[in-house]
């Protein structure tokens, strides 16, 4: 089966892709490396022994999308592309609405020219919002706090709509929530463009001397020790998710939802904690200000993806921790 992974040079995408590989899939990897490197793809194909197609090409780029459909015997998309931060979303949204609805949307329509209609989408467990009650479950209203989320919304509303209008479709929806760690070989992991906008790289440079200090970003929230507590998903359990999502399009039409979670909440001063012992390092830090968007409490309910993908995060704090450090140590040599 032939799998077109758009954003598949990011973080998750790269991962993920070493999972499909891994497992027998073909892939064919659409990125605009606006965030990402070329060098992750290459690092896939140096742990799977396999290689693939790869396109630079961005998913506003109709004719450049189209190509790759013509190109290609594509059965079924894990859409991944898309801006992702939080904060630059409040900055910019009117960027985020453009790439990521738009981007869908183009997607969309390419995927009805060639009657691909299998796909698995990336959203995030921003959609939530400030949630009333945790653990979340998928049946959580939908309050995103950021232009980010709504995003996520509006396609997630778009994907319920095409299955709406033509029964043929075949959807999941992840909502996953915080990606952390990298591949145990320690030659694959999040390694951004641009500042880390996330934890655990933001941690890791810190204890690479890379930056002074940790800015933690609120010590007022309601909870066990003021900082912002978060649902930690070691990268390789996420990559198995969207597998078992695979799988289950493949078989069954419709619309599925699953957050894909651990069903713990982690402090940030947890994580610095833990990645202290994992490394051996000392991380400074200095309390801020919360960043608009922000909430205090977030992780998730993971029954449904359980009973349904037969399905469950197995990575504890501690293994992520030490698969990041091992990255992070590899790529600063």
């Amino acid at each position: 089966m032939e799998v077109l992974v758009t954003g598949g040079a990011g973080y998750i995408g790269s991962h993920t892709c070493v999972e499909l590989l891994n497992r027998g899939y073909d892939v064919v990897v659409v990125d605009n490396f606006s965030n990402s490197q070329n060098e992750s793809l290459n690092r896939v194909q140096e742990i799977t022994g396999r290689s693939f197609k790869i396109y630079n090409v961005d998913l506003l780029n109709r004719e450049g999308l189209e190509e790759v459909f013509h190109k290609n015997s594509i059965e079924a998309v894990i859409h991944f592309a898309g801006f992702k931060s939080v904060n630059s979303s409040i900055k910019k949204p009117l960027s985020y609405y453009h790439n990521n609805v738009t981007g869908s949307i183009i997607l969309f329509e390419t995927m009805i020219k060639f009657n691909v209609k299998k796909i698995v989408f990336s959203s995030s467990a921003t959609v939530y919002g400030l949630p009333k009650i945790v653990p979340i479950t998928e049946e959580a209203p939908l309050r995103a706090t950021n232009p980010y989320g709504r995003t996520k919304i509006i396609i997630e509303e778009m994907l319920k709509d095409l299955y709406a209008a033509d029964s043929n479709w075949s959807i999941v929806i992840l909502r996953y929530f915080n990606p952390v760690g990298a591949h145990k070989s320690g030659n694959l992991g999040e390694h951004p463009n641009k500042k880390p906008s996330n934890l655990m790289p933001y941690i890791s440079r810190v204890a690479l001397n890379k930056f002074d200090k940790l800015l933690i970003y609120g010590n007022d929230y309601p909870t066990k020790d003021g900082t912002g507590i978060r649902d930690y998903i070691h990268i390789n359990d996420l990559s198995i998710g969207h597998l078992k999502a695979l799988e289950k399009i493949e078989t069954q039409n419709g619309v599925s939802i699953y957050n894909l979670g651990t069903g713990k909440g982690y402090s940030v001063l947890d994580i610095i904690k833990e990645f202290e012992r994992s490394s051996g390092k000392k991380i400074p830090f200095k309390f801020t200000k919360r960043r608009p968007g922000d909430i205090p409490i977030c992780y998730a309910s993971v029954e449904k993806a359980s009973q349904e993908l037969n399905w469950i995060a197995n990575k504890d704090i501690k293994s992520i921790c030490e698969d990041e450090w091992r990255w992070q140590v590899n790529i600063s040599n």
